[in-house]
C-alpha cells in the first residue's frame, strides 16, 4: 500500500489532505491549551476558596480552631491547597509535554510538507516542459512534411510544363529535395524527442512521483502517530497526579476521623468554665412576724432601703433569681472586685488572700451582696457596657470568671517572661560589646553603650515588677479556685520540670491544660520569687553550641584579649553564634578552641537550616 503507486494522479487531493492533517493537529493543540487554562482557573479558584475560609491571624476566629472539628476543617483547607497544586501540575505538564512539543512539531511538519510538494511541483513542471518540447517537435515535423509535399508537387508540375525553362525545373527540383531533407531532419528530431519524453514520463510516474508521495505518506503517518502519542500523554499527565490527589483525599479522611466529640466537649468546658459554685438555697422569709423578721442574707430585700432601686419581684419569683439576670452580667457581678488589687501574697493559702472565698456556710452572703450591688450600683453597669462595646477591660481581668481570669493572667505572665528574656539577651549582647570596647578601645567607645544598658536594666526591672503583680493576682485567683486532683498536681510538676531552665524568675508549679493555659499549685506559692542572679546564670551553656555554618578569615586577627581567638588569613572555621549587633561573631576551630572574632574580619557561610530557623 503506497501512495506513489495508488495515488499517482492525486497530487492536488494529497496536498489538501496533508493540509487538513496539520489543521487537525493545530486544533488539538488549541484544545489542550484551553484545558490547561481551565486547570489553572480551577486551581486558582480552589486556592481562593481555601484562603477565604482560612482563619485570620490574631483574631477570635483563629482561637476557634483549637477544636478537633475545626482543626479537621483547617486540614481540609490545607489539603485543598495541595489539591489545587496538583491541577497546576497538570497544566504545567500539559503545556510542556504536549503544547510545546506539538507546536515545534507543527512548524517542522509545515516545512517538510512544503519541501515535498515543492519537489512534486518541480517534477510536474519538468514533465510538462518535456511534453511541450515533444509537441513542438511534432508540429515542426508535420509542417516540414507538408512543405516537402508541396515542393514535390511544384517540381512535378514544372517538369511537365514544356514552356518552363530547364533552369526553372532544376530550381524546383532542388527546392523539393531541400524540403524532403528538412522533413527527414524534423522526423529524426521528433523521434528523438519522443523517445526522450517517454523516458522522462516513465521516470516521472514510476520513480520521481512515487518517491515524493512515499515521503508525504511517511510524513502523514508520523503526524498520526504523534497525535496519538500526545493523546496518551494527555491521559498519563492526569494519571500521574492521581496518587497525590488520593493522598490529599486520604489526609482529609484522616482529619475527619480525628474529630473527637468528647475532646471538643471537654475543651468547651475549659474555655467557658467560670469556676463558680452553684448558688445555694434561698432562705425562707417569714412575713407573718414583721417585728421579728430579719433580713435574709441571700435575698434581694436589703436593696430596698438604699432608695436607689427597688426590684419588683413577687413572692413566687424570689426563688428564681437566675433567669432574671443575664449570664454575662452575673459573671461580671460575681468576679468584679470592690477594691484595688492586693500586693502579691506571701502564701497561697485561701485565708491569706484578701477577698478570698469564704467557707461553704458563708457563700450566700457574698452572693446576696453581689446581687444587691448589681441592682443598685450604676458604675458597675457602666463598666459592663463599656466592655460589651469592646473597650479595654481591667488590667487584672477582674471582669472575667475565675477560671477564665486565671488563664488570661497566666498568659500575661508568660508574655512578660518572654519580654524579660528578650531584654536580657540584648543586655548580655551589649555587655559583651562593652567588654570588647574596654579591652580594644580602638574598636569603639565603651561609654557609648552605658545609656542603653541602663535603659535595659530599667526595662527588666519594670517587667519583673509587672510579673510579680500579675503573679500576685494569679495567686489570688488560684487561691479561690477549688483544690485540684492529685493527677493535676502530677501534671503541674511535670510542666515545671520541663520549663524551669527556660524561665527561672517565675519558677512555679503550673498545670498544663489542653488550650495552653496553666493553673498554679497553692502549696508552692512561696517559690514564686527567685533572685535575678539565678536567671543570668542560666545563659552559660554546659553543652557546646552546635555549628550553624562556616566562615573564612579575610584578614589575620590576633586574639590577645580574653574571649577572643586568633585566626590566620584564609583559615576556614566553624560558626557557632551569629553577630547579634555587637560586631562580633563566635567561631570554633576545634572542640577546645573557640572565641570571638570581629565580624568584618571573616566571611560567613550559614547553613540553609540555620537561615530558615
Amino acid at each position: 500500500m503506497s501512495w506513489g503507486t495508488e495515488l499517482w494522479d492525486q497530487f492536488d487531493n494529497l496536498e489538501k489532505h496533508t493540509q487538513w492533517g496539520i489543521d487537525v493537529l493545530e486544533k488539538y493543540i488549541k484544545f489542550v491549551k484551553e484545558r490547561t487554562e481551565i486547570e489553572l482557573s480551577y486551581a486558582k479558584q480552589l486556592r481562593n476558596l481555601s484562603k477565604k475560609y482560612q482563619p485570620k491571624k490574631n483574631s477570635k476566629e483563629e482561637e476557634e480552631y483549637r477544636y478537633t472539628s475545626t482543626r479537621a476543617f483547617l486540614a481540609t483547607l490545607n489539603e485543598m491547597n495541595d489539591y489545587a497544586g496538583q491541577h497546576e501540575v497538570i497544566s504545567e505538564n500539559m503545556t510542556s509535554l504536549i503544547i510545546g512539543e506539538l507546536t515545534r512539531y507543527v512548524q517542522e511538519l509545515k516545512q517538510e510538507r512544503k519541501s515535498h510538494f515543492h519537489d512534486g511541483r518541480k517534477a510536474q513542471q519538468h514533465i510538462e516542459t518535456c511534453w511541450k518540447q515533444l509537441e513542438a517537435s511534432k508540429r515542426r515535423f508535420e509542417r516540414d512534411c507538408k512543405e516537402a509535399d508541396r515542393a514535390q508537387q511544384y517540381f512535378e508540375k514544372m517538369d511537365a510544363d514544356i514552356n518552363v525553362t530547364k533552369a526553372d525545373v532544376e530550381k524546383a527540383r532542388q527546392q523539393a529535395q531541400l524540403r524532403h531533407q528538412m522533413a527527414e531532419d524534423s522526423k529524426a528530431e521528433y523521434s528523438s524527442t519522443l523517445q526522450k519524453f517517454n523516458s522522462e514520463q516513465h521516470d516521472h510516474y514510476y520513480t520521481h512521483i512515487p518517491n515524493i508521495f512515499q515521503k508525504i505518506q511517511e510524513m502523514e503517518e508520523r503526524r498520526i502517530v504523534r497525535i496519538g502519542e500526545s493523546m496518551k500523554t494527555f491521559a498519563d499527565v492526569d494519571r500521574q497526579v492521581i496518587p497525590i490527589i488520593g493522598k490529599c483525599l486520604d489526609e482529609i479522611t484522616k482529619a475527619a476521623e480525628s474529630v473527637d466529640h468528647k475532646n471538643d466537649s471537654q475543651m468547651v468546658i475549659e474555655a467557658f468554665k467560670s469556676g463558680f459554685e452553684p448558688p445555694g438555697d434561698v432562705d425562707f422569709e417569714d412575713f407573718t412576724q414583721p417585728m421579728k423578721r430579719t433580713i435574709s442574707e441571700s435575698s434581694l430585700s436589703n436593696s430596698r432601703g438604699d432608695g436607689k432601686y427597688e426590684p419588683k419581684f413577687g413572692g413566687k419569683s424570689k426563688g428564681k433569681l437566675w433567669p432574671f439576670i443575664k449570664k454575662n452580667k452575673l459573671m461580671s457581678l460575681l468576679t468584679s472586685p470592690h477594691q484595688p488589687p492586693p500586693p502579691p501574697p506571701a502564701s497561697a493559702s485561701p485565708s491569706a488572700v484578701p477577698n478570698g472565698p469564704q467557707s461553704p456556710k458563708q457563700q450566700k452572703e457574698p452572693l446576696s451582696h453581689r446581687f444587691n450591688e448589681f441592682m443598685t450600683s450604676k458604675p458597675k453597669i457602666h463598666c459592663f457596657r463599656s466592655l460589651k462595646r469592646g473597650g479595654a477591660g481591667p488590667e487584672d481581668f477582674s471582669n472575667l470568671p475565675p477560671e477564665q481570669r486565671r488563664k488570661k493572667l497566666q498568659q500575661k505572665v508568660d508574655e512578660l517572661n518572654k519580654d524579660i528574656q528578650k531584654e536580657m539577651d540584648q543586655r548580655d549582647a551589649l555587655t559583651k560589646m562593652k567588654d570588647v570596647y574596654i579591652k580594644n578601645p580602638q574598636m569603639g567607645d565603651a561609654a557609648s553603650v552605658d545609656h542603653r544598658l541602663s535603659e535595659l536594666e530599667q526595662n527588666i526591672e519594670k517587667l519583673r515588677l509587672e510579673v510579680q503583680k500579675f503573679e500576685g493576682w494569679l495567686a489570688e485567683v488560684e487561691g479561690r479556685l477549688p483544690s485540684r486532683t492529685e493527677q493535676a498536681r502530677r501534671q503541674s510538676g511535670l510542666y515545671e520540670a520541663q520549663n524551669t531552665s527556660a524561665v527561672n524568675s517565675c519558677a512555679q508549679d503550673r498545670e498544663s491544660s489542653p488550650d495552653g493555659s496553666y493553673t498554679e499549685e497553692q502549696s508552692q506559692e512561696t517559690e514564686m520569687k527567685v533572685p535575678a542572679t539565678d536567671f543570668d546564670d542560666e545563659f552559660d551553656d554546659e553543652e557546646p553550641l552546635p555549628t550553624i555554618g562556616t566562615c573564612k578569615a579575610l584578614y589575620t586577627f590576633e586574639g590577645q584579649n580574653e574571649g577572643t581567638i586568633s585566626v590566620a588569613e584564609g583559615e576556614m572555621l566553624y560558626v557557632i553564634e551569629e553577630d547579634k549587633g555587637d560586631g562580633w561573631t563566635r567561631i570554633r576551630r576545634n572542640e577546645d578552641e573557640e572565641g570571638y572574632v570581629p565580624t568584618s574580619y571573616v566571611e560567613v557561610y550559614l547553613d540553609k537550616n540555620a537561615k530558615d530557623s
